[in-house]
């Protein structure tokens, strides 16, 4: 049997303090907490404590861009920040995984190979599994490329986002489902954000407007289910990670969003546990 656990975004939500957002979190049915804490460490005792009292598992995100032009630096900074992540921990509660943005689309497969063994030495240090998010301007900011990828780093597991590689291409990847299918094979986590062909996220997926695109990416998500249940994956982790702006536009003239960001996470799970775990 497959068991889901829904993690929800601390994206969006980081003027919330953590007693709250994690006790909202807990009564809203979600199993976890998705953070990126680089850009608050003075909330890191506090972060963990209330995800201890809250009973709430939680992974960590890590994207780095600032010293990506200069490749040096940059594999500095993932090092430096990979060891930062895989010490948010102490005795009560640790990171179930960390997600990581890694490289540039600029950088070439052998530097790739050095970003990657940074990854997997910290991974095996730490005993904290370290896995690949497919992104935008990242080295798996496409479909055709992560394929390329994945044939030469057979061992790569990913946090399959499939709303990045529905932009970049422009269409809903109909004519690259060997790519999806293997990409699917090396997946461990699930973004379950809803893109578009102009876009890595639509206003709303309860919309009438973008059930054509809330159609394609759960025909995708579909397949990755069944091939966990064929595999008898006892678990995995599904973060639906809509953002706030810009990712979720603003009424004009205004700082309102046009929805609620809260809403529809909610919504996108419930969605998919009715639908992933009553059958």
């Amino acid at each position: 049997m497959l068991n889901i656990n829904f993690y929800c975004p601390r994206w969006g939500s980081e003027d919330i303090p953590w007693a709250r957002f994690c006790e909202e979190v807990k009564t809203a049915g979600f199993d976890g907490v998705e953070v990126y804490p680089l850009q608050t460490p003075n909330e890191k005792k506090e972060m963990l404590r209330q995800l201890a009292v809250h009973n709430l598992e939680f992974s960590l995100l890590h994207a780095e861009m600032k010293e990506g032009k200069d490749f040096e630096k940059y594999k500095l900074a993932l090092e430096r920040n990979l060891y930062e992540l895989v010490d948010y921990q102490d005795d009560k509660i640790k990171p179930q995984f960390i997600t990581t943005q890694t490289g540039r689309e600029y950088y070439t497969q052998d530097q790739m190979a050095e970003c990657f063994a940074i990854c997997d030495r910290i991974s095996k240090e730490s005993g904290i599994k370290i896995i690949q998010e497919t992104h935008r301007n990242k080295w798996s900011y496409a479909a055709h490329v992560v394929k390329d990828y994945l044939k030469k780093f057979p061992s790569l597991e990913l946090a399959l986002d499939i709303s990045h590689w529905v932009c970049v291409s422009e269409s809903y990847l109909e004519d690259q489902q060997d790519a999806i299918d293997l990409a699917i094979q090396h997946t461990m986590h699930l973004h379950a954000r809803v893109g578009h062909t102009e876009g890595p996220q639509v206003t709303d997926p309860r919309a009438d407007e973008n059930k054509e695109a809330l159609e394609h990416h759960l025909k995708i998500w579909d397949k990755w289910i069944a091939h966990l249940k064929k595999n008898k994956i006892s678990k995995c982790t599904i973060t639906p990670e809509f953002g706030p702006y810009p990712y979720m536009p603003y009424k004009n003239n205004t700082t309102k969003p046009i929805a609620s960001q809260w809403g529809i996470n909610c919504f996108m799970k419930n969605l998919l546990k009715s639908r992933y775990t009553n059958n």
